[in-house]
């Protein structure tokens, strides 16, 4: 395995761990903050909007930069944010944490994508990019899990110096590894906003965000979908987070050598119909224990196939481009992360919570006819530069 490949991977999966275990310990930062669980489920949006909206912002302010340097000092902030959340007594302040954690996020994963295309052949970069995927996936079988039992056994701000520990790590790595791989092509923010104005990307990004806002409305309040299989127990709670980040880790690694091989029109299709009858099913599934490991495994395997196989096909749009068209993705499923926390919250108002996967099977399958037309749009068009 490449070590450079690896260094990204562990930055993803510090980052990856911090978006995914706040679902896992809602109920304890909503009674240690005094608000309610639907309160507390905007942690998930504030770090996810912070994310969203300041991707493109500061891949236009650090495009002069090293990328060594970009990576860098994303994981600085993101620890310095996550820090910020474990030390404040307030629910605005531990707001204000999860919004300067998220600016770290944005500014190191759409890069480490974008490095890690650019450190090996064309031929490679399926397997490239599910290695720093698998980063973020394997976060949802080992440190959110992992956070989980630490919020649940003691305070969930170890939960939260947890994850600060592992971005540090990850910081430590970056300078002691990665080669110098020179800065992008200086653009301002109209020109990396431009590729919105090509059907072929605005379609893509319509699917990942039609997709991500599908499975995170469910997973933004996992301990409440599940709660009929769990009762409540951290221990259960985090063998079925686990159970998810494992099938997720076996997709992301798996659909690399799938994507090269197939392409990423198969692998996509493929997975969002798979995707979206689990999430019909769900509801009934998610009663039990076996049958919530059963649906949680399936997504997990589907679902983050699906990111690598998208990832590759903005890639080959146009590689030169590529660090602006992953961190549009990026935007793009952190948007539909927030705004599924917020969604969530105002259904959870008149919906029983294990009724959510219904809603969320229609906004899978309306991704698959996205995905389709993106396809086409590519097939009629060949790859240009802006």
């Amino acid at each position: 395995m490449d070590k450079r490949l690896l260094v990204l991977a562990l930055g993803t999966f510090a980052i990856g761990t911090d978006n995914y275990v706040v679902a896992g310990i809602l109920p304890r930062v909503a009674q240690s903050l005094e608000v309610s669980i639907a309160a507390a489920g905007q942690l998930i949006t504030v770090y996810s909007l912070a994310y969203a909206l300041l991707t493109p912002v500061m891949a236009t302010l650090t495009a002069h930069w090293p990328r060594r340097r970009v990576l860098l000092c994303g994981l600085a902030v993101f620890v310095a944010g996550n820090i910020l959340t474990a030390t404040q007594a307030t629910f605005e302040f531990v707001l204000l944490g999860r919004a300067v954690a998220g600016l770290g996020g944005a500014m190191f994963t759409p890069n480490a994508g974008a490095t890690a295309a650019a450190l090996v052949t064309p031929e490679r970069r399926g397997h490239a990019l599910a290695i720093v995927v698998a980063g973020l996936s394997s976060a949802t079988a080992l440190g959110a899990p992992i956070g989980t039992l630490v919020g649940s056994f003691g305070d969930w701000r170890t939960t939260m110096w947890l994850v600060a520990c592992l971005g540090g790590l990850a910081a430590i790595g970056v300078p002691a590894v990665l080669p110098h791989v020179p800065a992008p092509p200086a653009l301002g923010l109209r020109e990396r906003l431009a590729p919105l104005g090509d059907a072929r990307v605005a379609a893509t990004l319509a699917t990942t965000l039609l997709f991500m806002f599908g499975v995170f409305l469910v997973y933004a309040y996992f301990s409440v979908v599940f709660d009929r299989a769990t009762n409540g127990d951290g221990m259960r709670i985090a063998a079925l987070m686990s159970s998810w980040g494992i099938g997720a880790t076996l997709g992301s690694l798996g659909a690399g050598s799938l994507t090269d091989r197939f392409g990423s029109r198969r692998v996509i299709n493929t997975a969002i119909v798979i995707v979206t009858l689990d999430f019909a099913f769900m509801p009934f599934a998610s009663a039990t224990m076996a049958g919530a490991l059963a649906a949680l495994i399936l997504w997990g395997i589907c679902g983050w196939a699906l990111v690598v196989a998208q990832q590759h096909r903005l890639v080959g749009i146009a590689p030169a481009l590529s660090p602006i068209l992953l961190a549009l993705n990026a935007a793009a499923i952190y948007l539909a992360i927030s705004a599924s926390g917020a969604a969530g919250a105002l259904i959870m108002r008149g919906l029983d919570p294990h009724d959510l996967p219904f809603l969320s099977t229609a906004l899978i399958l309306a991704s698959v006819l996205a995905a389709e037309l993106a396809h086409r749009l590519i097939q009629r068009r060949k790859p240009e530069l802006w």
